[in-house]
C-alpha cells in the first residue's frame, strides 16, 4: 500500500493525480445536477474528431488512462532505474501516447451512448421556459407519447413565453439547439 501511495504522488503520476481529482470533482457536480456533461469544451465535439462524444467525456477517459499507465509503470519499473528522472519522463511520454490511442479507440464505443439528435423538424412543441429568444429557451416535444425537452432558440424581436405553441425547425449543430417558430 505504501508503494501505491508513493507512486500516486510521485512523478509523473502526480500530474495526472491532480487532473483525476479535478475530473472526479466535475463528475460529482454533474451527478448532483449542478453542471452538465457538455459544460466543458467545444460546442461541436465533431470538430475534434470525437463524433458525438462530449469533450468532457473524452478528457476524462484520457486522464484516467494516463494516470493508470503512470501508476502501473511506476509500481512495476520505478525501482529498477539508475536515474530517477529518466524513467519518469519516458513513462510520462508513454502514458500520454497510451491515453491518446486509448481515447481514440474508446470514442467508437462511447459514441453509441450519445445518439444523434432525433429529427424533430416540423413537429409541434410547447415552450417550457419563461422566454425563448436568440440566446435562451427550452421546449417540450411529443415524440410518439414520450415528451422530450430540447434546447431551442427563436429569431425575432418578440420572444415566445411559457406555454406558447411553436414548430421545431432546423437543428444547429454548433450551438446544439433547435430553431423554432411560433404557430
Amino acid at each position: 500500500m505504501d508503494r501505491l501511495l508513493v507512486a500516486t504522488f510521485g512523478f509523473p503520476a502526480v500530474v495526472f493525480t491532480f487532473l483525476l481529482v479535478v475530473v472526479l470533482g466535475y463528475w460529482v457536480l454533474v451527478a448532483l445536477g449542478v453542471s452538465d456533461v457538455d459544460a466543458v469544451g467545444a460546442a461541436d465535439p465533431e470538430a475534434f474528431g470525437l463524433g458525438r462524444v462530449p469533450l468532457s467525456v473524452a478528457l476524462s477517459v484520457a486522464t484516467a488512462l494516463a494516470w493508470t499507465v503512470c501508476l502501473a509503470g511506476d509500481v512495476l519499473f520505478g525501482d529498477n532505474s539508475p536515474s530517477p528522472a529518466l524513467p519518469g519522463v519516458v513513462l510520462l511520454v508513454v502514458a500520454l501516447l497510451v491515453a491518446s490511442i486509448g481515447t481514440r479507440l474508446s470514442i467508437g464505443l462511447l459514441s453509441r451512448l450519445f445518439p444523434e439528435s432525433p429529427d424533430l423538424t416540423g413537429r409541434p412543441c410547447v415552450v417550457r421556459t419563461g422566454r425563448v429568444d436568440r440566446s435562451f429557451g427550452e421546449a417540450e416535444v411529443d415524440m410518439d407519447g414520450t415528451h422530450v425537452v430540447v434546447q431551442v432558440r427563436q429569431e425575432g424581436d418578440r420572444p415566445l413565453r411559457a406555454g406558447s405553441a411553436a414548430v421545431v425547425g432546423d437543428y444547429d449543430r454548433v450551438g446544439r439547439f433547435f430553431w423554432i417558430t411560433a404557430r
